[in-house]
């Protein structure tokens, strides 16, 4: 087989040709390449995105039976990502798991899980039928994170229930960690299952040696990456790869037709080809620049008195195996500040805003498209948080932002609590069974032990502490309660301030 050119960008180039042809438009979009547009947005954004703004005209071929340049775009980026076959995804990773779901799972069948998957598993579950067996991940109550799940966990899940269709992990989680994913893979070959990865965080590990290996590289059968969240693609715009002989095409491609629009935008698809070619060419010297940013971050801030940099656990765990470099954690709590709190203090006043919050720590994503000078600030952003100014207005400190250790402490859970190892709610019915299930709304106390209706998680990272058809325990309100009280959010409730919920009304 020919070796394919890397450096040619089909469905870019195609697009950019189509927006520069004059011509009548009388086919979708209504603005008609612009001419409808708000001038106030046209002004902004410039009239060239507009024109582009096009549909499946047959030049530009059709995403879900490509055979022009999408389809020459889809066989350049399996060969850059190492898959045997690749699809683009117009509506984001969360697509990609529904359809991997949908894919190799039916009504009422098994599939092995983490509790930490984000929650397009549990759309992906409500719509499938499919059953959940869960596995606990590894939790770390030193730094308050959740690991990977283990692959004794895995088998264990396995032994118990040898009837499962397949199993799905998450590699990496949202602060980097990454577990022993060819050890899983094995273990799915072995009962003759495939292994789905949630890759969503991953994406750039197949270009360059010093990241974690690839999920694809470690024997993963399905993956899904955001190619969005840390290349160079356009907000929504993501990619599934396969490989091997345990995902049924067919089937995975009606799944995609489901979840995705019939009208794709071919703006996402032309980043994703873009954002393919950027890497195929240049990703290996990115990647190092990369690296170097984020080491130079890490070496700087964990200089900085009352604040710790996450390097991995500090004993070895069955849920850790590697950490990706360029996914930086700092721990504020030292400090006398929640994450929270030192979340609202960075972006409101220091100009350096992280990706995610959480009780005792900050998470920053460090991508090909930071800048020295965004080290700079952020380094400065944290020294100035350590140090803040003394003066009547901040009160000896940041004022009523800060906390005592005894202020915080308090608030935070034991390893029993939500983020560690409980033992997960009894699932009295499938996701798919609650959802459809006649619901009453309850005060929130009024609910301790019902079975949930809804589907409720901090927001991000979006990993569900609720799912439709567990029962609800205390420790889990109290949970959603304590992210609430310390500047959290909450998605997928009807009553975002908790207080009320949906439950399933007993028969």
């Amino acid at each position: 087989m020919p070796r394919l050119d890397q450096t040619q960008a089909p469905l870019l180039e195609t697009l950019q040709l189509m927006a520069q042809r004059p011509h009548a438009p009388f086919y979708a979009p209504g603005h008609k390449r612009g001419q409808g547009i708000d001038s106030e947005l046209r002004t902004w954004l410039g009239s060239a995105m507009f024109q582009a703004d096009l549909p499946e005209l047959p030049e530009l071929d059709n995403l879900f039976a490509p055979q022009g340049a999408i389809a020459t775009a889809l066989e350049l980026a399996a060969a850059a990502f190492g898959a045997a076959e690749s699809r683009f995804l117009v509506n984001g990773s969360t697509s990609g798991i529904i359809a991997a779901i949908l894919a190799t799972c039916g009504n009422g069948e098994k599939i092995i899980l983490p509790r930490n998957i984000h929650q397009s598993v549990i759309s992906g579950l409500i719509l499938s039928g499919a059953m959940p067996i869960f596995v606990s991940p590894e939790y770390d109550p030193e730094w308050d994170l959740v690991y990977s799940i283990s692959a004794d966990g895995v088998a264990a899940a396995l032994a118990a229930h040898p009837d499962a269709k397949a199993i799905m992990i998450v590699y990496p989680t949202y602060h980097g960690v990454c577990g022993h994913i060819a050890e899983m893979s094995e273990i799915a070959h072995q009962q003759g299952i495939p292994l789905l990865v949630d890759e969503a965080h991953g994406p750039h590990f197949a270009f360059h040696g010093d990241f974690p290996i690839a999920a694809l590289a470690a024997g993963a059968d399905l993956t899904v990456q955001s190619i969005h969240k840390v290349l160079g693609a356009m907000t929504q715009a993501s990619m599934l790869h396969v490989q091997g002989q345990l995902i049924d095409r067919d089937r995975l491609n009606l799944a995609l037709q489901m979840v995705q629009s019939s009208s794709p935008s071919y703006l996402l698809l032309a980043s994703l080809d873009a954002a393919r070619r950027l890497m195929a060419i240049a990703g290996q010297e990115l990647m190092a620049k990369t690296l170097a940013l984020a080491a130079t971050a890490r070496a700087k801030i964990a200089e900085i008195p009352g604040l710790s940099v996450f390097n991995g656990p500090t004993l070895p765990s069955p849920g850790f195996c590697h950490l990706d470099p360029t996914r930086l954690t700092v721990k504020v709590t030292d400090l006398g500040l929640t994450g929270y709190q030192a979340d609202e203090i960075l972006h409101e006043q220091l100009g350096v805003t992280a990706e995610l919050p959480g009780l005792q720590h900050l998470t920053f994503i460090i991508s090909l498209g930071n800048t020295a000078a965004d080290i700079d600030r952020l380094v400065a952003g944290f020294s100035r948080l350590a140090h803040p100014p003394v003066s009547p207005l901040f009160k000896g400190g940041w004022g009523g932002s800060m906390l005592s250790p005894e202020g915080w402490g308090g608030s935070m859970l034991s390893p029993e609590g939500w983020g560690g190892a409980i033992a997960h709610p009894i699932s009295a019915l499938t996701p798919r069974e609650a959802f459809f299930a006649p619901r009453e709304t309850l005060p929130i106390a009024a609910t301790v032990g019902r079975i949930s209706a809804e589907l409720v998680c901090p927001y991000p990272p979006g990993i569900p502490v609720l799912i439709p058809g567990e029962a609800i325990a205390q420790n889990s309100l109290e949970f959603l309660q304590k992210i609430l009280a310390n500047g959290g959010t909450i998605t997928g409730c009807s009553q975002p301030d908790l207080t009320t919920l949906k439950v399933v009304i007993s028969p």
